[in-house]
């Protein structure tokens, strides 16, 4: 004889709220704090022409005076920090998923690069760092004058 299971229309929900909760606790660790807001890396471009080195990062929603571009020892270093927005309280964020705080890249350069002429802009949330080339790693090209051999 089989048995009769009475269904319960609520008893998955119970599930689905749990799992509901589990997905915000995970998306906004400790919105209380600023545990959310950690380091973070942003991303580089770097390329060579015949004349230099460019750098590109994006670093948008950053403050110039912010922004911190240095060369040492052959390294040159990016250092700077996006701050939270505080006109909207952290508690009113759905989603938060851009990185804030500080970040710090370096970079080893080739002692071809001439560091006292490096040039720097930071234009649309994209900071350009162009390192010229010393003349002397600089391709030459020599025109040789060819002779038939009679001179």
């Amino acid at each position: 004889m089989s048995s009769i299971t009475r269904f319960d229309t609520f008893q998955g929900l119970s599930g689905l709220q749990e799992q509901v909760n589990r997905l915000f606790d995970t998306s906004f660790p400790g919105r209380s704090d600023n545990s959310a807001l950690t380091t973070w890396a942003p991303a580089v471009d770097i390329y060579e022409t015949e004349n230099e080195l460019v750098v590109k990062a994006d670093l948008p929603d950053i403050n110039e005076k912010d922004l911190d571009v240095r060369i040492e020892n052959n390294t040159l270093t990016i250092r700077g920090e996006r701050k939270f927005e505080k006109k909207v309280t952290e508690d009113n964020y759905l989603r938060v998923e851009r990185t804030y705080g500080s970040f710090s890249r370096s970079f080893s350069l080739p002692n071809t690069v001439n560091s006292e002429a490096i040039k720097a802009d930071y234009k649309n949330g994209v900071l350009t760092v162009e390192l010229p080339k010393r003349a002397e790693s600089k391709p030459k090209q020599v025109k040789v004058n060819v002779t038939n051999g009679n001179h």
